[in-house]
């Protein structure tokens, strides 16, 4: 087997050289005893080692497997008389080599994740209704219960951070976290704008309507990935309301939070208590914060790869909910599926694969163009 079928390219192979010098670098020092005597030093160096690794631990398997591989290619040119020697080296060549393989296109796209920032493990998610008055609201509701399902198969964890649900079992908005592998990876491309066609329950007629929702979906930073200062924060505390805005709570216990720098603002009254509205409401404007920076950043990156993919436009209406023809549309790569009674069932492995590939094939290229 030629060498150059499983090396990567030389531009991808200096950056994970470097990684791996990092994770070494990390280790020295934190084997140093004054460092692990500095508890925040020492957890920020090990939090920094946990993402590399997600790369570098791949990295040194396909290195092992490389050395493997040409020890057993070494053998096979020495070893002329012994059949049984030759056998074993190459059955040894054929394995390694598949391994080599299989761990340079799973680097790749770890490489990939990590310099795109879609590595996050834990994400924020905003459903929230849009045009359609009830029939929106209802539809935001089974968005939200679409994500959920879709969770639980992938076992992830899940926490309601906030809701606004209706008369009628509605969600004008919903906020809520999820953690778990892959969690922003496979869910970043469901920001934007939902729409639905379907029949409303309190139709009478039997009209088709067409209702709207949109999507945000945001990775929750590390401590270290961003800071919102004290100073650059806004803070009010009320009453909280209830329906029709009657005042439900004796106690300043709502929160309402912006972010100066931003305009970004956060209302939470969901808790009893106001400690832990507020812990809520910088919870979620961290995210959103966040997010902002680095939406600029992968709106950049589509731009330059003229892909619509990926730019978290949330202006955009990215999909189409069909229920009279069990039809889902996904408009950005013109995907469709004759099985929308599945998707909202939590079924969303096809589109969610549809848009990776087609994200990945539109970034490979760049990859390995770049210096």
């Amino acid at each position: 087997m030629a060498d150059n079928q499983s090396k990567p390219p030389l531009t991808l192979a200096v950056r994970l050289a470097r990684l791996d010098k990092r994770v070494e670098e990390i280790e020295a020092v934190v084997a140093v005893p004054e460092v692990a005597r500095d508890p925040a030093k020492m957890t920020a160096l090990m939090r920094e080692r946990g993402r590399l690794m997600h790369v570098v631990d791949p990295y040194r398997r396909w290195r092992a497997a490389r050395a493997a591989r040409r020890e057993a290619e070494e053998l096979l040119k020495t070893e002329h008389d012994d059949a049984g020697l030759r056998a074993l080296a190459e059955t040894e060549i054929e394995v390694q080599g598949d391994i080599e393989r299989k761990l340079l296109e799973e680097l790749q796209q770890r490489l990939l994740d990590r310099e795109e920032g879609t590595d996050a493990t834990r994400v924020i998610l905003e459903v929230r209704a849009g045009t359609g008055g009830e029939e929106a609201a209802l539809f935001a509701r089974d968005l939200y219960q679409m994500y959920c399902r879709y969770a639980d198969a992938r076992g992830w964890k899940r926490e309601n951070l906030s809701a606004s649900p209706t008369d009628l079992g509605g969600l004008r908005d919903v906020i809520f976290a999820l953690e778990g592998d892959d969690v922003f990876k496979r869910l970043r491309f469901e920001s934007g704008g939902h729409r639905v066609q379907r029949v409303p329950e309190t139709e009478a007629q039997g009209r088709i309507h067409t209702s709207a929702a949109t999507v945000a979906v945001m990775a929750e930073p590390e401590p270290l990935d961003i800071q919102i200062r004290e100073e650059d924060l806004e803070v009010e505390t009320m009453r909280a309301s209830g329906p029709g805005g009657q005042k439900v709570n004796k106690t300043s216990s709502a929160v309402r939070m912006r972010h100066k720098p931003t305009g970004i603002m956060v209302h939470m009254q969901d808790e009893k208590s106001q400690h832990r509205n507020r812990e809520k409401a910088l919870r979620i404007l961290t995210a959103r914060v966040y997010d902002l920076v680095e939406s600029k950043k992968r709106a950049e990156r589509a731009a330059d790869r003229k892909s619509k993919i990926g730019s978290g436009d949330r202006s955009e209406r990215i999909r189409t909910y069909n229920f009279p023809q069990n039809r889902l549309t996904d408009h950005r790569i013109n995907y469709t599926t004759y099985n929308l009674d599945r998707v909202v069932q939590g079924d969303l492995d096809g589109v969610v694969g549809a848009l990776l590939d087609a994200d990945r094939a539109a970034k490979i290229g760049s990859l390995e163009g770049a210096e």
